[in-house]
């Protein structure tokens, strides 16, 4: 993926005025292609995104704030870069809308056309947001005994018990990658629920840990981990959901599913 045209890792000048024309689609398919998706998708899924920094002007000029949660389908053609999410955020910041509405229907045309798919956007008061800090369901894994020295992805970490056919939830907020373009961090817990045979639980921490100096954005970590258990271990269901730590006031948090289901919103420390 050529990455020469992205906003991300630039200098660059903030709008002053509305410009939907910063937003950056980057096709979903080469990501997809490196693990091995082609056609169909083998889940269901969405990107959550929440953003902290929403600001526009109501018809008088008075500031108004928000928190925006933004939900971007999984079988959209295109993710919408991080950066130019931002920027264009902030072109809005001088405009002028009658109302609430009229700023979220605008902000819900322009990323739908970014996406090439129906994004459904809300807005959130800062005093009636989704404050309340919650923990990741299921066990963690994080206290496993663990000699580590693979930091890049290693799939062969992952094993499961055929003999052994349980549901369980687990989970870990060890998992680093980096940015591809930037190279920069990034931070997040992993849940994995899943019905079918045991995983290896030091194996499943082992190649979570192995992402550590992996470059990649986060939906496409994410859709690599599902892809990896699915083919690995033949989990009968699985769910793949991190939460990512915010940069630039934006946390991006993909879920996929072998469920048609939405993710339960929630919200962690470091978030």
């Amino acid at each position: 993926m050529s990455h020469d045209k992205l906003l991300l890792g630039k200098t660059t000048d903030y709008p002053q005025r509305y410009a939907p024309e910063t937003l950056f689609p980057i096709a979903r398919s080469e990501g997809r292609a490196a693990v091995g998706i082609a056609g169909a998708l083998p889940f269901c899924g969405v990107d959550v995104w929440t953003h902290y920094e929403v600001s526009w002007l109501d018809a008088q000029g008075k500031p108004r704030v928000a928190i925006a949660e933004i939900v971007v389908p999984a079988d959209s053609p295109s993710l919408v870069e991080s950066k130019s999410m931002k920027l264009y955020f902030n072109s809005l910041n001088f405009e002028r809308f009658d109302s609430a509405t009229a700023f979220l229907a605008c902000v819900t045309r322009d990323l739908t056309a970014a996406a090439g798919a129906p994004v459904q956007v809300t807005l959130l008061p800062h005093e009636a947001g989704d404050g309340t800090l919650v923990r990741l369901p299921g066990e963690c894994l994080d206290e496993l005994p663990l000699a580590c020295d693979a930091f890049e992805v290693d799939p062969g970490f992952l094993r499961a018990d055929p003999q052994r056919v349980i549901s369980e939830t687990l989970h870990s907020h060890l998992l680093r990658s980096r940015c591809p373009v930037t190279h920069q961090p990034d931070w997040a817990s992993v849940l994995v629920e899943y019905e079918g045979p045991a995983l290896d639980r030091t194996g499943l921490l082992a190649y979570l840990v192995s992402y550590r100096n992996h470059a990649d954005f986060h939906e496409q970590c994410v859709e690599r981990i599902f892809m990896d258990v699915m083919q690995r271990c033949a989990p009968l269901q699985l769910t793949v959901y991190a939460r990512y730590t915010r940069r630039g006031g934006l946390d991006i948090n993909p879920w996929r599913s072998t469920r048609e289901t939405l993710p339960y919103r929630l919200r962690l420390a470091r978030q």
